[in-house]
């Protein structure tokens, strides 16, 4: 059934690689489109998106409009029975979305309608959901907006960081769209209305987004740092520097009650102990301006300063209390 399905694929970052790989697979891939190459580094090289390596690897076609919405005529053209998206990067137009015989359907990382946006993986952690999962969908105007089609949950642990969830909904994303193509194209799919009473959103993240506020409670802090790793990451200010944070523990501790929240207050061999509101937290792996990732105790190894005292963020980043 799915061997001369016709299928214009939408995508670029990582996270829709196996789609496209599984569709590769099963599928007749007409064209990749992507968006357009990105000047990386001091040297301005050019960079290929991700899901352009894999066309290019597969001999598809790729297609990267700087604008969708004024340039898709080479897409219509094809004539494709399904347009599939996923993590594409721009708004679709109507003459898009209305013109394949079995319409435009959409990989999304959350279960819909919970946390529509552009980074459902982060926020999930972020926000401390308990579960989270990959909705197939209709595509509609709206964002994140169309009816659902199918789902798949997923557990999310305290284990879990942005890249563990990522890579596990990336493969059951692109399992679940193969299991749910066949009724799409017979006809026998559901279609469930989002109810707009229980929408969230998961946005991009923004910059003051990743920095760590010592006045939130441990746990909150803790699933800001998986939420963030390894990309973009969190960050806290320490002597006018910035030092970037991949992993920590959250300390139970009646301890230093009255030290400042981001005051440094102990050092062990292997991480350095921070203040909170709720208690300590300890770091485990960092990254200085300028320098690698390391685990804390490989830096304190070849550091002696004095850093019992110090306070993370003075006078920047901890002014907001925690709501």
């Amino acid at each position: 059934m799915l061997k001369n399905l016709k299928v214009v694929f939408m995508g670029t970052p990582d996270f829709s690689v196996p789609v496209l790989e599984k569709l590769i697979e099963n599928c007749l891939v007409l064209l990749v489109v992507t968006q357009p190459d990105k000047e990386v580094g001091r040297k301005k090289e050019l960079k290929f998106s991700p899901i352009k390596e894999v066309a290019i690897r597969n001999n598809i076609e790729v297609f990267q409009p700087e604008n969708i919405k004024k340039d898709y005529q080479k897409i219509l053209d094809l004539n494709p029975d399904i347009i599939i998206t996923c993590a594409y990067g721009q708004f679709i137009p109507k003459e898009i979305l209305d013109y394949p015989k079995f319409g435009c359907i959409n990989v999304h990382a959350s279960l819909l309608p919970s946390l529509r946006g552009g980074a459902p993986i982060h926020h999930a952690i972020i926000d401390g959901y308990k579960e989270t999962g990959v909705t197939i969908m209709y595509m509609d105007i709206g964002m994140d907006s169309g009816d659902i089609i199918s789902w798949k949950k997923t557990e999310i642990t305290d284990s879990d960081t942005l890249e563990s969830l990522h890579d596990r909904l990336s493969l059951l994303g692109s399992e679940l769209l193969i299991k749910t193509l066949p009724s799409i194209i017979d006809g026998t799919c559901k279609r469930i209305k989002q109810d707009d009473t229980l929408v969230t959103f998961g946005m991009n993240i923004k910059r003051e987004e990743e920095l760590i506020n010592f006045n939130k409670k441990k746990r909150d802090i803790y699933n800001q740092v998986r939420g963030l790793n390894p990309y973009p990451g969190s960050y806290f200010i320490l002597d006018g520097k910035t030092i970037k944070v991949y992993k920590i523990e959250t300390i139970e501790s009646n301890k230093y009650l009255n030290r400042a929240n981001g005051e440094i207050v102990e050092l062990s061999k292997d991480g350095i102990y921070l203040k909170v509101k709720d208690g300590l937290i300890k770091l485990l792996e960092i990254q200085f301006e300028g320098k690698k990732r390391m685990m804390v105790r490989d830096f304190l190894n070849g550091n002696k300063e004095e850093l019992i005292g110090k306070i993370g963020n003075q006078g920047v980043g901890n002014e907001e209390k925690e709501k």
